[in-house]
């Protein structure tokens, strides 16, 4: 079965296969369809932007395509970033500007729960889609700590454990993450297709 990863980021794709590791599958990413628009990414929550790329992939390549869609969700900020976690700071931003504007955001804020949500969506090409969903719960510095992950990986601390993401050896990241838990549900939930 060829699975389309529906993202150019290659942290993901390495992600989503380390964790994934079906037997049978033949991965490609968006890097394997340059010619294929990136959808826009304008839903309210994270399922409905995975399902809208995972069915413009699947329609566009004619397979199936696996989305993911995951953001930070901050308490006292009332879930932002939360689906605009990747354009925080702006559109063209990049990982240090939206991290720089977080801290700025919780600055002498002592509320610091927050938890990293990740919607999968996985569609055929002729429109079938289902959704699976993961949460990690934990609690962000007040500044970056490791050199790992991407994101807000420097500032997130799960629950249960003194490392960021960032300073975590990758196979840990990805036994806890949000996106394990939503790639263990979509094993658990997409049994029959992923063999």
């Amino acid at each position: 079965m060829i699975l389309v990863l529906a993202t150019r980021n290659p942290h993901k794709v390495s992600e989503i296969k380390a964790i994934l590791d079906a037997p049978g599958i033949e991965w490609r990413s968006a890097a394997d369809y340059p010619e294929v628009p990136v959808p826009v990414e304008d839903g309210a929550t994270f399922a409905q932007n995975a399902v809208r790329k995972a069915v413009a992939w699947a329609r566009a390549t004619a397979h199936w395509a696996l989305a993911d869609d995951s953001g930070l969700e901050v308490d006292a900020l009332c879930g932002e970033p939360g689906v605009r976690s990747a354009r925080y700071a702006g559109e063209d931003a990049d990982d240090a500007a939206n991290l720089r504007k977080l801290l700025i955001e919780l600055e002498g804020e002592t509320c610091r729960e927050a938890r990293f949500r990740c919607a999968l969506a996985l569609a055929a090409p002729d429109g079938q889609v289902r959704t699976v969903e993961g949460v990690c719960e934990g609690r962000l510095l007040t500044a970056p700590h490791g050199t790992g992950g991407f994101g807000y990986d420097p500032l997130f601390v799960p629950y249960g454990y003194e490392q960021t993401f960032a300073e975590m050896p990758p196979e840990l990241k990805n036994r806890i993450s949000h996106r394990a838990r939503a790639l263990e549900a979509a094993r658990a939930a997409w049994s029959e297709l992923l063999r």
